[in-house]
């Protein structure tokens, strides 16, 4: 496995994720102050700060997770499973470089995750 490809890669969504926060939250803010004074152009001004915010809020999260993610390049933990250490599968790591689990454990997790649907 090539680190310095995936670490450059990190590298580059930090950035990247960095300045698209900043616009989204500027975005948002301009929502409020350039809405005119009318009920209804508020109420949309409104839900579209309130994407921008949303938007931003998930970008902060993958933010977060690409820093997490070059923490472990660091310490030499990156492209292994956090929970049984084993390696993850390049493809993933391609697909999702921040990513802390290979797809057997993403996958177990995904589904303890969804909301159970009652059954008849």
């Amino acid at each position: 496995m090539n680190i310095q490809h995936y670490k450059q890669r990190l590298i580059d969504l930090e950035k990247a994720l960095s300045a698209r926060i900043g616009q989204e939250a500027d975005q948002g803010r301009g929502e409020f102050i350039d809405s005119a004074h009318d009920v209804g152009d508020a109420s949309v001004a409104d839900a579209v700060a309130s994407e921008e915010f949303a938007e931003a809020e998930h970008n902060a999260d993958v933010l977060q997770q690409v820093r997490d993610a070059l923490g472990r390049v660091a310490d030499g933990t990156f492209g292994t499973c956090i929970v049984d250490g084993g390696p993850i599968e390049e493809p993933r790591l391609e697909a999702v470089p921040w990513t802390r689990y290979c797809l057997k454990h993403a996958q177990r997790l995904e589904v303890a995750a969804s909301p159970s649907r009652p059954t008849l």
